[in-house]
């Protein structure tokens, strides 16, 4: 029982310093560079109703798609960028779509099967990357309370109506160039890290 608590401990204090970090490098970089990293920034789009049509918006959208994986009944993930940052974290953004004709609800395989991640409701916390050259698997990444670190709160998708969405893993080593991004019910893609 105390070998138990204490692992529970230790993975409570892992988890508060990597938020503390995550925290800190975010507050941080927020102030450095603001002409290079907020026009190219998704932000603005998801919450006006933005639509999945192409070229429908004057708003700046990413132009280059780094890959789309497939899901099912029409569900798409878009992935638009896959940066790591000062602090040792690796963010990947791209859009959620359903290209079906009809509404279709995310699954709740994408949230993945721990207990502490699937309590929060749906999710992308069951997302991996495989690192190949490594010989490792990296998990998103979860706040002390075992909220995953990626858009949650998804439900049901209408016909030809999209998300924008976030996942947040720890980086692989600098020289890790690419990595295989897996998400339950999606084909995997192969993705180059900036």
């Amino acid at each position: 029982m105390n070998a138990r608590h204490a692992r529970k401990i230790r993975r409570r204090a892992v988890a508060v310093a990597i938020t503390s970090v995550a925290l800190f490098a975010a507050g941080c970089g927020a102030d450095e560079k603001p002409s290079e990293n907020k026009p190219t920034a998704m932000s603005a789009a998801p919450r006006g109703g933005a639509t999945a049509t192409p070229g429908s918006s004057g708003a700046e959208e990413p132009t280059e798609t780094l890959a789309v994986l497939k899901g099912r009944k029409g569900l798409q993930l878009a992935i638009t960028s896959a940066e790591r940052d000062a602090g040792g974290f690796l963010t990947i953004k791209g859009r959620l779509s359903n290209a079906g004709e009809s509404g279709s609800a995310v699954p709740a395989q994408v949230s993945g099967d721990e207990t502490e991640v699937v309590k929060h409701g749906t999710s992308l916390g069951g997302a991996t990357l495989v690192d190949s050259v490594g010989k490792k698997r990296y998990y998103v990444l979860r706040d002390t309370d075992g909220r995953p670190l990626t858009t949650t709160g998804l439900g049901v998708l209408k016909a030809n109506d999209a998300t924008d969405v976030f996942l947040q893993f720890p980086a692989p080593p600098a020289n890790t160039t690419e990595v295989s991004f897996q998400l339950p019910t999606f084909e995997p893609a192969t993705l180059k890290l900036s």
